[in-house]
């Protein structure tokens, strides 16, 4: 998966009304990890279509995002002053699972370039609640990898955040 990670003024705002419902935990070598909870108050259904559609996506992380539901396929979000963020989806189980070769923002162009794996489940627990969990890994040594692991805990951190205040306050509308 190309994990998403440039939505800063976004992510500003939705930190500025509280504090963050994600969980983050740091998996130290050997098996470099991150990994992330967040309870959504919706349905899997209703989370799955905000993450696997270009329509869902665009109501949430960034307008023009782009959801190509295949293997192979894109999830893509472009943030103003061209930045691009997302991946390429490896695999993906109808609501329940979506595997992605991650692409770290330009600033980490090796990592951009050789990617790590970003597994997201979708975890029905009743009441019209979804467990969304990430689970990033792939990670190698080197400074640059260092600084993109540390960057891409908080912005997928952020991510989640974003996902789950879109079923808190509403679809954003960008024309505002």
């Amino acid at each position: 998966m190309r994990v998403i990670l440039l939505f800063a003024a976004l992510a500003a705002a939705a930190f500025a009304e509280g504090p963050s419902h994600v969980t983050v935990t740091r998996v130290p070598a050997p098996n470099k990890a991150l990994k992330f909870e967040v309870e959504v108050p919706a349905s899997v259904e209703a989370v799955w279509q905000a993450f696997s559609t270009s329509e869902g996506l665009s109501a949430w992380l960034t307008p023009g995002a782009v959801v190509d539901l295949r293997k192979g396929g894109e999830w893509t979000a472009h943030f103003p002053g061209c930045k691009t963020a997302g991946g390429a989806i490896v695999s993906f189980i109808p609501q329940r699972e979506m595997v992605m070769s991650a692409m770290a923002p330009e600033r980490f162009p090796t990592v951009r370039a050789e990617r790590t794996t970003a597994t997201f489940r979708f975890l029905p627990q009743g009441k019209g609640t979804t467990l969304v969990q990430l689970e990033q890994t792939g990670w190698k040594e080197g400074a640059e990898w260092d600084r993109a692991y540390d960057y891409l805990a908080a912005g997928n951190m952020q991510l989640l955040e974003t996902l789950r205040r879109r079923f808190v306050d509403g679809p954003i509308d960008w024309n505002k």
